[in-house]
């Protein structure tokens, strides 16, 4: 049997195998590595879990450890689709090179460009980026690709899936046509063939297992149901995955469970938490720092279900992986396999288990004819969709957040409603229709007789509009119209201003807003006839004649 020892590494590189406990190549490490040391090309073929990482990352601190960077001149690049792909290719990088003076610079996104641009002026040996951040730092200046010995593009069928083609094969043309390219898949589509025909050169093709096969160590399993009802399907599949994982009691030690929509990741998450289970979402649109802190969290042992959209699909290696649950069949066969490879990993024991509808029919039939095999059915827990019945038949109270306690601000609402003046209600008796005192009523006929106010005696001063120009011109005007205009329309404002802000004082100074509302008197709902008031009682009104 093949060991690490017998793979003519640097000692240091040996060492730091050895200190991470391993003694023995997995079958892509065996083949791979020996025809990378010799400076060959090499085209990897082979499935998710198997060692990949490892099988250029030995040879390339090897060959790297004679020689020197220069500033903004990387001497190796290894291209990965993803941030999280590409932390943990630098996490074995580190791992490997401790003994070693070797550096490394990681370009993704989610960091600043400042702390990136120290790196890579210092110089780096290992450069380990995404497509795309990478072109960013090189259009920019900050970067130069001639100096690249070594090329490394890992997982190349997922940057087919991921639109990233075009940009891999704008940096093969930046790199040196002399440099030696490790090129690694899962899977062989036509599009990835013909960029291995293109950029590498009589390539050492290596092929461990058929490709887009799973592994044997994984028990798979689809349950399929039929929704009550075409908009309750959503709320049935949850209830079908608790149900799922219920089942599995003690046994699942850890799940990442797969949406296809990053939407749905948010709400199962969310779902999962609310039935008490320990659960937290990945996906794309999170911050750099919170996926990675989520990550963490579930390698640890902290974090017990991980609902995750395709980017923890590809690359991440999590050995200890119980069960993989597809919530959503995925619309890409490739990716079933990679991501039921999430778990069995290493020679342990797996389980991935698919929760499908009638319209996931198309899907399977494509999964089932890439793997060559008819996925085994199950039959779902007994309950599973009453569980789902009986949320949603709940009150929507309940379904918000439960108690008063528990949502806090319910609560609160409920008592402001509460000191609130009732309404007044449409269909309660009429306020009785009692006498008024005769005071009262004479004070009204008093108020309707009275007489019209007479022309203020100071007006008559004022000059009128049917004398002459010349007359009206010798008679003394007021002070206002001496004014200009622009002067009495500022009087004017300061007057209307003045007297908003005594109604607000006067508003202030009440407390209580006094208006009719419910609260008329009962005097003004009834009706009266008011005699028309006698020539004797209204006295004559001067007659106004022209003067002069």
């Amino acid at each position: 049997m093949t060991k690490f020892s017998d793979l003519a590494l640097d000692p240091r590189v040996l060492q730091a195998v050895i200190d991470a406990g391993y003694e023995t190549p997995t079958p892509i490490q065996e083949q791979a590595i020996p025809y990378a040391l010799e400076g060959r090309d090499v085209l990897g073929i082979a499935q998710t879990g198997t060692g990949k990482t490892a099988s250029f990352t030995l040879p390339m601190i090897t060959r790297l450890g004679r020689g020197r960077a220069r500033a903004r001149m990387p001497r190796s690049l290894v291209l990965a689709p993803t941030r999280e792909l590409a932390a943990q290719v630098a996490e074995n990088f580190d791992t490997y090179a401790k003994y070693t003076k070797l550096t490394k610079a990681l370009l993704i996104g989610g960091v600043s460009f400042g702390e990136q641009d120290k790196l890579i002026d210092r110089g780096v040996d290992v450069l380990i980026a995404t497509p795309g951040r990478l072109l960013d730092h090189f259009e920019r200046g900050k970067l130069l690709l001639t100096g690249v010995e070594i090329m490394v593009v890992d997982e190349a069928d997922r940057m087919l899936d991921m639109g990233f083609i075009p940009d891999i094969e704008r940096i093969f043309q930046l790199t040196p046509f002399t440099r030696q390219t490790l090129f690694f898949s899962a899977t062989m589509a036509p599009e990835i063939e013909r960029i291995t025909n293109t950029f590498l050169t009589n390539p050492a093709k290596i092929e461990v297992a058929r490709q887009a096969t799973a592994s044997l160590t994984i028990e798979q399993k689809l349950f399929q149901f039929t929704p009550t009802r075409k908009d309750r399907s959503f709320t049935e599949k949850r209830a079908v995955l608790r149900s799922l994982i219920k089942g599995e009691g003690e046994s699942c030690t850890n799940a990442i469970i797969f949406c296809n929509r990053k939407m749905d990741v948010d709400v199962v998450a969310k779902s999962l938490k609310s039935h008490g289970f320990n659960a937290a979402p990945i996906h794309g649109d999170l911050e750099q720092s919170q996926r990675m802190k989520t990550l963490d969290a579930f390698r640890d042992g902290e974090l017990h279900l991980l609902v995750a959209s395709d980017v923890a699909a590809r690359g991440l290696d999590i050995p200890a992986v119980s069960h993989v649950f597809n919530f959503d069949v995925p619309s890409h066969p490739e990716d079933y396999v990679h991501r039921i490879g999430r778990t069995g990993r290493a020679g342990r024991l797996g389980k991935a288990y698919t929760i499908a509808v009638p319209s996931d029919d198309k899907y399977l039939g494509a999964i089932e004819s890439l793997v060559k095999l008819a996925i085994p059915r199950g039959a779902l827990p007994e309950g599973a969709l009453e569980d789902a019945g009986a949320a949603a038949d709940r009150p929507r109270e309940e379904r918000r957040g439960g108690s008063d306690e528990k949502r806090g601000g319910s609560s609160r609402s409920r008592d402001r409603t509460r000191d609130r003046k009732p309404r007044r209600d449409e269909n309660a008796e009429p306020a009785s229709m009692e006498p008024l005192p005769q005071a009262v009523v004479a004070e009204v006929f008093a108020e309707a007789a009275a007489p019209a106010p007479r022309r203020d005696e100071n007006r008559r001063d004022e000059p009128r509009r049917d004398q002459p120009r010349e007359e009206r011109r010798d008679q003394p005007r007021d002070d206002r119209r001496d004014q200009p205009r622009a002067e009495r329309r500022d009087d004017r404002r300061d007057d209307r201003r003045d007297d908003r802000r005594g109604d607000r004082r006067d508003d202030r100074r009440d407390s209580q807003v006094v208006g009719m509302g419910d609260h008329v008197p009962d005097f003004i709902l009834r009706s009266f006839k008011i005699a028309a008031p006698t020539l004797d009682d209204v006295e004559d009104e001067p007659a106004t004649g022209t003067e002069g």
